[in-house]
């Protein structure tokens, strides 16, 4: 895969992604949204894809959008997007269409942020699955101090990661915090020293494809993510009922249960671009409406 703001590489079903404008700590552009909902496009048709690392080149993860054309970078209006009757067009959020692909995705997704994420560089990692910093790594919800507030649905992300509390003392201060007080918050689940981060990223990357069914990955990640907003866990049981009553009778939990008396490592078979059940999708995707 070639892209202009991307460095990728395939290896054993782990496709690991670089943020790659390292002279501009990596900031977000209207390029770099598009690739990376090309990639997760890509990512989600192909079987030999297990799971995705995301990380950053040089020092930096992100540090945000690009603000190289100064005060006015935020400005829709000055953009002048209107219909053919003359009326202006409601813009969407970028961060947001990339947060919304990746919590769609089928495929886990590990964020291993190797220095400043800050802005659109933290809140694109929220709708990751999991989230690992280097000891370097720095982080800030900067947005009022920038005179905008919580973009990429961060609004929705991120008090689910780290609760209420903690998130709005973040958003409302703005402040750059550390490694530490993220992996305090719950924000990343480890930090490590800088040479080991990616490698530790692709271990648990590994594991999931070398020990687990596909499909049964797939199902699971939108399980869970899905009962976020789930009103009661009676939605749920309806849910695993499904997915139980499923994959019970398909191959991979066959082979699950030999390969595990048989003490030897599993061969799944089932493919997420085609053995997905019939009722996958189970919820019904919002429309926006601007």
């Amino acid at each position: 895969m070639a892209y202009e703001t991307l460095l990728t590489d395939l290896e054993s079903g782990v496709m690991t992604v670089t943020l790659n404008r390292p002279e501009k700590l990596n900031a977000f552009t209207a390029q770099m949204l598009n690739d990376l909902t090309d990639l997760f496009d890509r990512v989600d048709a192909d079987d030999e894809i297990r799971a995705v690392v995301v990380t950053g080149a040089g020092r930096g993860f992100c540090a945000g959008a690009d603000l190289s054309s100064g005060g006015g970078t935020f400005d829709s209006e000055a953009e002048g997007r209107f219909s053919k009757d003359g009326k202006r067009i409601a813009p969407r959020d970028g961060g947001g269409l990339l947060t919304l692909r990746i919590y769609e995705c089928k495929k886990p997704v590990i964020a291993a942020v190797n220095g400043a994420a800050v802005g659109v560089g933290v809140t694109q990692t929220l709708p990751m699955d999991i989230r690992l910093a280097s000891e370097k790594a720095r982080f800030g919800f900067v947005f009022a101090r920038r005179g905008l507030a919580p973009e990429a649905a961060s609004s929705w992300f991120l008090p689910r990661v780290v609760g209420i509390s903690k998130a709005m003392e973040w958003v409302a201060t703005g402040r750059v915090f550390g490694a530490e007080e993220a992996l305090a918050a719950g924000l990343v689940s480890e930090v490590l020293a800088p040479d080991a981060l990616v490698p530790r990223a692709q271990e648990l990357a590994a594991e999931i494809a070398a020990n687990t069914s596909a499909v049964s990955v797939a199902l699971s990640r939108q399980m869970l993510w899905k009962m976020l907003g789930a009103q009661h866990p009676m939605e749920a049981h309806r849910v695993d009922s499904q997915v139980i009553d499923y994959m019970g009778s398909r191959a991979d939990a066959r082979e699950g249960v030999e390969s595990f008396l048989e003490k030897r490592s599993p061969d799944f078979s089932m493919k997420v671009s085609k053995d997905m059940p019939d009722f996958f999708p189970w919820w019904e995707e919002p429309e926006y409406e601007g």
